[in-house]
């Protein structure tokens, strides 16, 4: 029974941790985005009250968690365990100009990325597309 309730005890642990490291990550980007909203607010000589900005700001929060599921759905469903620039594409169908931006950004990242030469036995098509698509992001 003592490995049964010390297990129980590290899960639990483990949930306060993760919790924790919500509530920060959500903190940070509601500092964040009220940020924004008062830079934007200022540029445009408006003022907006603290009540809209915490209600926009938790909407944007919202917004990005079912995003990012969203993402980890296309890609599972793709048989991939990554998302990559397609899966970011697809969740921007319902807003043309979105998704026309989002294909523009990807092709420019593209563009950017340095040509690597094989050494190797030649991987075939459809390795080489996933390995383009896949979003990579800068080490700061």
């Amino acid at each position: 029974m003592e490995d049964i309730d010390g297990g129980e005890m590290e899960s639990e642990l483990d949930r306060e941790e993760e919790e924790a490291a919500t509530d920060l990550l959500r903190d940070r980007f509601r500092l964040c985005t009220i940020s924004i909203a008062e830079a934007e607010a200022k540029q445009c000589c408006m003022e907006v009250s603290q009540p809209i900005m915490a209600c926009v700001s938790d909407l944007a929060f919202k917004f990005a968690e079912q995003l990012a599921k969203d993402l980890e759905l296309f890609a599972q469903h793709a048989g991939r365990k990554s998302v990559n620039m397609e899966d970011v594409i697809l969740s921007a169908h319902r807003n043309d100009h979105l998704a026309a931006s989002l294909r523009s950004f990807g092709n420019d990242l593209k563009a950017k990325e340095p040509n690597l030469e094989r050494k190797r036995k030649k991987s075939s098509r459809r390795e080489d597309k996933v390995a383009r698509d896949v979003l990579r992001t800068p080490d700061y």
